[in-house]
């Protein structure tokens, strides 16, 4: 290139309006997939020589998917307040070049690209912190597509068949204000700092065509010691597709060449559980291992010694009673119990603080309670034959929803990765 500093300075992004900026944008995003990019493309090339702090943005998967689990998440959902095509892509450019930059580490655009009397380029409360294997995972919900049967961005006949609008869930109680949305942006960190930075310079890029509809922080174990525990006090994620198996995640999470331009993307579902927290913590441990299906501490099935040990679901004891009750949450969710069906998730906890709630099940308390539970999300290649029939069954029967309600909820295709020099969504747009 001529000028070797253009992926430090794109053009015109120091504007105060630099959303406008659609030429310069251009520009910036074919440099930056150049030589700025060029240390991430090396190291996925050769992962042995990626640093330990970083994850590679670039890629044929979106990262944060299969990515071995960070301990921090922060979701957001955005609506897009522009209703002009060529906006929206422009959007999407600069998140691209921000998540890239983010991910090694950078600030969104180069300090000094800004003038004194400008905002500045970066929020700047990360500068001296690693990415902790920063991931940014986008996703595109239906109301992107069209809303309320208007085609706002000539798009919306390329809805995906498998982007279907979640039906209502037995004992679903979704606010509003938790729902849904047109694009999503999971950002995983394990250092929840830099997790809600992420977000908020993406939510910052895009003020003034896009408004954050609903955000929630999440955390988790250090799932180096083990499978993490939910805030249950059980292991959650013991049975996910292993995420060194190929050919598992091609069948159960990635999309192949039926999604067109979906190929090598995925879809996400996410849940906002809020747990009972008070009701579990008095229920004697023999029941709470009943309602998962699992002994408590070692996380082995009703009945086996070990975690990962293979559930028998056959078994029954002297009274010809089956060991795993047949309303336990892991029976109902197993593969054996939806046609060899998986998701693989992603959960994390997460803490409001506490707020007045009434209780769904006896003994109905009415009173002040912790405001928590599971940020679920669930990737797979197909919602209707993944999370859709194994929710519908665990709505209905799990003996956990005395204890539990889902009260937010959302859809998203997540495209595949970017590559240099392109933009996230680029396959849907082109």
């Amino acid at each position: 290139m001529s000028n070797p500093k253009r992926p430090e300075q794109p053009a015109n992004l120091a504007r105060r309006n630099f959303l406008g900026a659609a030429g310069g944008l251009a520009v910036a995003a074919a440099s930056v997939g150049a030589a700025a990019m060029a240390p991430v493309a090396e190291a996925a090339a050769n992962p042995a020589a990626a640093p330990s702090d970083k994850e590679p943005f670039w890629g044929q998967h979106q990262g944060g998917i299969v990515t071995p689990q960070q301990r921090y998440t922060c979701f957001a959902a955005f609506d897009v307040t522009t209703n002009k095509r060529d906006e929206l892509i422009e959007i999407l450019k600069h998140w691209t070049i921000a998540a890239a930059r983010m991910s090694e580490g950078r600030p969104v655009y180069p300090l000094d690209s800004t003038k004194d009397t400008e905002p500045p380029a970066d929020s700047a409360d990360v500068l001296e912190i690693s990415p902790a294997r920063l991931t940014i995972t986008f996703g595109f919900g239906p109301t992107l597509f069209s809303k309320e049967g208007v085609d706002r961005f000539g798009i919306a006949r390329r809805r995906p068949q498998a982007l279907v609008d979640l039906p209502r869930f037995n004992g679903d109680q979704l606010a509003a204000d938790k729902t849904g949305g047109d694009i999503s942006i999971q950002a995983c960190s394990d250092d929840p700092q830099v997790a809600f930075h992420a977000v908020r310079q993406l939510a910052r890029l895009a003020y003034g065509k896009a408004d954050m509809k609903w955000v929630q922080n999440g955390f988790t174990g250090d799932g180096s010691k083990g499978t993490p525990r939910n805030l249950m006090g059980f292991k959650d994620g013991t049975v996910n597709p292993p995420l060194n198996d190929h050919a598992a995640l091609n069948k159960l999470v990635w999309v192949g060449s039926e999604g067109d331009w979906m190929r090598d993307g995925s879809y996400m579902v996410v849940r906002r559980v809020r747990i009972a927290l008070e009701h579990w913590d008095r229920s004697p441990l023999d029941f709470q291992e009943q309602v998962v299906g699992r002994h408590k501490y070692s996380g082995a099935p009703l009945g086996k010694l070990n975690e990962f040990d293979a559930a028998d679901l056959d078994a029954a004891d002297s009274d010809g009673n089956p060991i795993v009750p047949d309303n336990a949450h892991m029976r109902l969710a197993s593969a054996a119990a939806n046609q060899g069906m998986q998701i693989l998730r992603r959960g994390y906890s997460y803490n409001d603080g506490a707020n007045f709630t009434a209780e769904r099940w006896p003994p109905w308390r009415q009173e002040v309670e912790f405001d928590a539970g599971l940020l679920f999300f669930g990737y797979q290649q197909d919602p209707r034959t993944g999370f859709i029939p194994i929710n519908h069954q665990l709505a209905k029967l799990d003996i956990m929803n005395q204890f539990i309600t889902h009260v937010g909820s959302g859809i998203f295709a997540c495209p595949p990765g970017a590559q240099p020099g392109s933009f996230i969504g680029a396959t849907l747009f082109g």
